[in-house]
């Protein structure tokens, strides 16, 4: 089991159990054993926590999330901080704040639990309950982060283990901000180069048919001039990296508008699109790219007329897309070390598609493509209509 399966079994469990405490309260008035409550304030206390740690290590969510850790452990005060900053102090003594980076100092650099006594806490005012702390490391990545210190007038050994666990529960849900950070950026990195990848053979030849038209349709060449700025606006817009079916539809057909002006009576479209799935989130240019494919692949090899079908159908919990063309095909050796990374040809960036497609719904998700030399092309996927952390923007 990687360390990511871990995590999100980790998250998981916590999320049933908080459920099941949940439907118990729901069931009946009264919680139970003395044991159930505890246990059900412990998770409810959990959940207020988890989502401010999942911003990662910041400011702002570590002070959100201290009020809920100190709860948790039960001391008058605890302190988050990262290297050289307290982040958050909670609780009483709030004067000793400055004084957790000092505290923290030794933890951070060798990355074991410290437990501290007045001689190293303990402050003028006979009355401050703040005497003596448990500081833990906060783990992401493998690497040191920050410290999480439990502050009170006494330590035992109960304090020092539960402050090891919320700092490791703590560390689990840094670990998932910090690969949901690292998905992103890689996403992100992905769009970069499917952008980059953008035919230039396709914007040149769009401009030359526009410019074909200059003399002889002017309100021909307006009109694509315009279609080609749209489809230029959207593949280059800065935003989410998720869009409707329905918007990047529009966008394949903007493409194939230029296309066709290029191709004439050569090229013929079919698009078979069920209205129930336009609204469905997909990754941000996750089909026209495929549409290129078809074209540039699929037809530009034939001297017949070229047909592309592209389908949008819904399928219980997911929708299944697929564009398919009747063009020159390709050996499937080479498409399968083109969705494996293997091939430099990445054809208009099905490769591209196929990463960024497992990586936000998982490997059940990538591209099927169908192919053989001289028997045309099909490409498939499917997506569910419904993904947790997929909005459309």
């Amino acid at each position: 089991m990687t360390l990511t399966q871990s995590l999100l079994l980790a998250a998981l469990v916590l999320a049933v159990a908080l459920a099941l405490a949940v439907r118990a309260v729901r069931r009946r008035t009264d919680l139970g054993t003395p044991t159930d409550r505890a246990t059900f304030a412990t998770l409810h206390t959990a959940s207020l926590a988890a989502p401010h740690l999942r911003e990662g290590l910041t400011p702002s969510g570590a002070v959100k999330a201290a009020r809920h850790l100190r709860v948790l452990l039960g001391t008058p005060a605890v302190a988050i901080t990262s290297p050289g900053r307290t982040l958050a102090w909670d609780g009483a003594g709030d004067s000793h704040a400055e004084a957790a980076v000092a505290h923290a100092a030794d933890v951070l650099e060798k990355g074991r639990t410290a437990v501290l006594g007045p001689r190293d806490v303990a402050c003028a005012d006979l009355t401050c309950p703040i005497r003596h702390a448990v500081v833990v490391p906060l783990v992401a990545d493998d690497r040191v982060v920050g410290t999480l210190a439990a502050y009170g007038p006494q330590t035992s050994a109960g304090l020092v283990r539960a402050t090891d666990e919320v700092a490791g529960w703590v560390s689990a849900n840094l670990e998932l901000a910090e690969l949901d950070r690292s998905r992103t950026r890689a996403i992100e990195a992905e769009l970069r180069a499917l952008r980059a990848q953008i035919s230039p053979h396709f914007v040149y030849n769009s401009l030359a048919a526009i410019a074909s038209f200059v003399r002889t349709d002017p309100e021909r060449a307006r009109e694509l001039l315009l279609e080609f700025a749209d489809f230029t606006r959207y593949a280059f817009r800065r935003g989410g990296e998720f869009t409707t079916l329905a918007d990047e539809l529009r966008n394949v057909e903007r493409y194939l508008v230029l296309e066709k002006a290029r191709f004439g009576d050569r090229l013929e479209v079919r698009l078979l699109v069920a209205p129930e799935v336009l609204s469905v989130a997909i990754p941000f240019l996750a089909v026209q790219p495929l549409v290129e494919n078809a074209v540039r692949h699929g037809l530009d090899g034939k001297s017949d007329v070229g047909h592309i079908t592209l389908v949008a159908q819904d399928a219980g919990a997911d929708a299944v897309i697929s564009v398919e063309d009747d063009g020159v095909g390709s050996d499937p050796d080479v498409v399968r070390a083109v969705l494996a990374g293997e091939s430099g040809a990445d054809s208009v960036g099905l490769g591209n598609v196929d990463l960024r497609l497992r990586q936000v719904f998982g490997d059940d998700y990538g591209l099927e493509v169908e192919t053989a030399p001289g028997a045309g092309t099909k490409v498939s996927f499917r997506v569910p209509k419904y993904a947790l952390g997929v909005r459309a923007s």
